[in-house]
């Protein structure tokens, strides 16, 4: 019984595979927990660990790809647009060990930014994609993914969304692979490219593509399925199909179905529902990839419902009731939650150090007007909420820096930056060398809880060596302050932090103390850890 990020992770291992690369984000991270977990991984030496963002985890992969072994790189949506450079590149490199590039999404956006669809980075770098449908097919198309993307020399997107990687179903395993010998590519310039190699290899690429659409159309992964009733047909993909299944309690669906969990979509399996239906309904998870591809492919007059004519949202989840008043069911919705159950917002834990360096920053700020603390993705991001009101942006990893700098460059005095220790090395670092650079009047807080805390207290890139990091790029030493995030130290965090405040340089103040999730773990540990030994 695995998650389908889980099932992911043990058909890795089983494949063959050599290394897993990645930067901890909901829903991908268990993808690479359960590899570090993993005894099977352990004995197989497989290379399993955090890399300090994405794209440090897709060049990484890329390079193990390029010794001859099998790896995987592991991110969600949005950490795609971080490794877009080397992913988009990758493409035209080509692969020598399988290479797999898992993408999750984030429909509805329950820990995201935005809703955006991996597929469309998949059909821009113009590689085959797979989107599983339940947990046995993550399991098999990575055991195919890895073959596929050494007998064709590219990589492969596998996109997942949420309730796929976080539920459980029965997956029966293949036999174990061993791990591919080290190989180096017989083309000496296969991965160098140079604008007259890339060209090359760019025309091979696209020749490619008449294969890929082969593969997917005989992989078996894509399934046409007939139905009496021809007045509709209807083309789904991923998880949507078993939202389809859900509304047919015999899982006997009158209508011709065609289920799309391969691409480049093959046109002569989806001419073939076109034709012999009065008209289509795509049911998709995400942007209506697939609803523009079929209407490019097929424009002659039939009536394609879907998220562009209004008949599913355009967005958020599809759940089984969308699909059902879709089909035209009855709407199943259950009423409104009644005003008498209050909303319960998030908040950051009871100890958590946050707290105390937020009530500081607010206090240090008073003599000032609201409106110039900028801030980044983490647990930290939930100061926007009461009590505190202390931030005022979050839009991607890193911004803090750099907009607090912009911010200071159009005048605004003084301009401050709220970003967490393993959001710091991710995308933070390149900031403040910016704000270096340009003597930028800003004062940095980099809040150090010791760990990547909001997605489950995996090891930061940033432990211990901050304070080096942004002296090393230039930061005055003078101008770098550690706090104790505790009330006993309440006043004199205050006055360090008008102090700095004040000051009209590149300031970095770093309130430092344990996340009291993982420092509660650590005692649960050493208290068992003193139990063994003591013999109890």
């Amino acid at each position: 019984m695995l998650l389908g990020d889980e099932a992911i992770a043990q058909a890795a291992i089983d494949s063959g595979m050599s290394g897993i690369y990645a930067y901890p984000g909901t829903p991908s991270t268990e993808i690479t927990e359960y590899v570090i977990q993993s005894h099977e991984a352990k004995s197989g030496q497989i290379r399993a660990g955090w890399s300090t963002n994405e794209k440090t985890a897709m060049e990484a992969a890329l390079g193990m790809s390029y010794a001859g072994k099998r790896t995987m790189v592991c991110m969600k949506h949005v950490g795609l647009n971080v490794a877009a450079d080397a992913f988009i590149n990758s493409a035209i490199t080509g692969a020598n060990g399988g290479l797999i590039v898992v993408s999750a999404d984030d429909p509805s956006m329950h820990s995201s930014q935005n809703e955006q669809d991996s597929r469309v980075y998949g059909k821009f770098a113009l590689i085959p994609i797979l989107e599983p449908t339940n947990q046995q097919d993550a399991y098999d198309m990575v055991h195919y993914g890895f073959d596929m993307s050494e007998k064709l020399g590219v990589p492969v997107l596998m996109r997942i969304t949420t309730r796929l990687a976080h539920s459980r179903a029965g997956v029966l395993r293949k036999p174990t692979r061993p791990q591919n010998e080290l190989r180096l590519p017989v083309n000496p310039r296969q991965f160098i490219l140079l604008p007259a190699n890339a060209r090359k290899q760019y025309k091979e690429l696209l020749k490619k593509q008449a294969v890929f659409e082969k593969y997917a159309s005989d992989s078996g992964f894509n399934v046409f399925t007939d139905g009496n009733d021809k007045s509709m047909g209807i083309i789904t993909t991923g998880i949507a199909y078993n939202y389809l299944l859900e509304n047919y309690q015999d899982r006997q669906i009158p209508f011709p179905v065609l289920k799309i969990a391969q691409y480049p979509v093959p046109p002569a399996m989806v001419a073939q529902i076109y034709n012999a239906c009065g008209k289509l309904l795509i049911l998709e998870e995400g942007y209506p990839v697939l609803e523009e591809a079929v209407k490019g492919l097929l424009n002659t007059g039939k009536t394609i419902h879907g998220r562009l004519d209004g008949t599913i949202p355009r967005d958020g989840e599809l759940n089984p009731n969308i699909v059902a008043v879709a089909l035209g069911k009855k709407d199943t919705r259950g009423k409104d939650i009644p005003s008498i159950v209050a909303a319960r917002p998030p908040s950051l834990c009871k100890g958590c150090p946050h707290i105390y360096s937020y009530n500081a920053l607010n206090e240090a700020l008073k003599k000032w007007s609201k409106g110039r603390v900028f801030s980044d993705i983490g647990c930290y991001t939930l100061g926007a909420l009461e009590p505190f009101d202390a931030i005022n942006s979050c839009v991607d990893m890193g911004a803090s820096v750099t907009m607090a700098k912009g911010a200071a460059d159009a005048g605004l005095f003084p301009a401050v930056a709220v970003i967490g220790d393993s959001t710091f090395t991710h995308s933070g670092i390149t900031g403040l060398i910016d704000c270096v650079k340009d003597k930028s009047q800003i004062t940095i807080m980099i809040l150090d809880n010791e760990t990547t805390a909001m997605t489950g207290g995996q090891d930061s890139s940033a432990y211990g060596r901050i304070e080096d990091i942004c002296s090393g790029v230039g930061v005055s030493r003078e101008h770098i302050f550690v706090l104790d995030p505790s009330p006993k130290h309440h006043q004199e965090n205050i006055a360090i932090l008008k102090q700095e405040l004040e000051y009209k340089g590149v300031s970095v103040i770093i309130p430092r103390r344990e996340c009291i999730q993982t420092a509660l773990r650590h005692i649960k540990e050493h208290k068992k850890t003193e139990a063994v030994t003591n013999g109890n």
